[in-house]
């Protein structure tokens, strides 16, 4: 697994940081499936996780946006223990107001991944959170590669994840119904590109797809549905859609 390693003490500029002992114990992904939610850095308690850096070596102002993934999509390492996460504006405007939060306990060995999700509130500056555990199987086989499915729509109805292998077109199932901030088990699927579709329960009609996605034997992803149920249009960034992260 490959971590961005943070150290959740206080980060003074001049600090130097004693990169000799072991990893902390406990992961974290962070993800700003917020719609139209501003760019915001993550904060374990009071200490900061993720910023980006521009050119001049100066903390940027841009955050992640809407739609993304903190720290390039890798883990976080940081100790066991009770925290509040949260996403704080990156803008100068509102600079680290708190726009959402979700509490969690972190067991040692264990991964994480925290959503903002649903609809961003403009006039109270709020979105809603939560955290779930990623729950790998114990054991990989590296023939194959293991996909889930998490729902981070708060108006959308529980739904079901399907792959349709592009090449034999058999589709499967990609675990059961999942509700809105919650996530599914790790499912094995075939080493093959797949095209794949959300449904509502009891129905055969899809509520989002994406298609062409590779899944690779070896390989662990998380398949999360972002985004606006009742934005129809094709390509407004507030549509419903299904982002597809590595997490190992």
């Amino acid at each position: 697994m490959l971590l961005c390693a943070v150290a959740l003490t206080a980060c003074e500029k001049n600090g130097v940081q004693d990169i000799t002992g072991s990893l902390p114990g406990s992961r974290i992904k962070f993800f700003n499936f917020g719609v139209n939610a501003p760019a915001v850095n993550f904060y374990a308690n009071d200490s900061k996780i993720t910023a980006i850096t521009s050119a001049t070596g100066v903390e940027a102002v841009t955050g992640v946006s809407s739609g993304g993934v903190g720290s390039g999509g890798f883990y976080s390492a940081v100790q066991p223990g009770a925290y509040t996460f949260a996403g704080k504006i990156s803008a100068d405007i509102d600079k680290n107001l708190v726009v959402s939060r979700a509490t969690a306990t972190l067991a040692d060995g264990k991964a994480y991944s925290f959503y903002i999700s649903g609809i961003y509130d403009a006039t109270a500056k709020t979105a809603e959170a939560f955290v779930i555990e990623d729950a790998f199987v114990d054991t990989l086989d590296y023939t194959v590669a293991y996909v889930r499915f998490v729902n981070a729509i708060s108006n959308a109805s529980p739904m079901q994840l399907f792959a349709r292998n592009t090449t034999t077109g058999v589709e499967l199932p990609v675990g059961g119904a999942v509700a809105y901030k919650s996530g599914g088990a790790f499912i094995a699927l075939p080493n093959a590109v797949y095209d794949l579709s959300t449904r509502y329960v009891g129905s055969t009609t899809n509520v989002i797809t994406r298609t062409a996605v590779s899944f690779s034997a070896g390989k662990v992803y998380t398949i999360g549905a972002r985004g606006d149920i009742t934005v129809v249009s094709t390509t407004l960034a507030t549509r419903p859609q299904l982002d597809n992260t590595a997490n190992r």
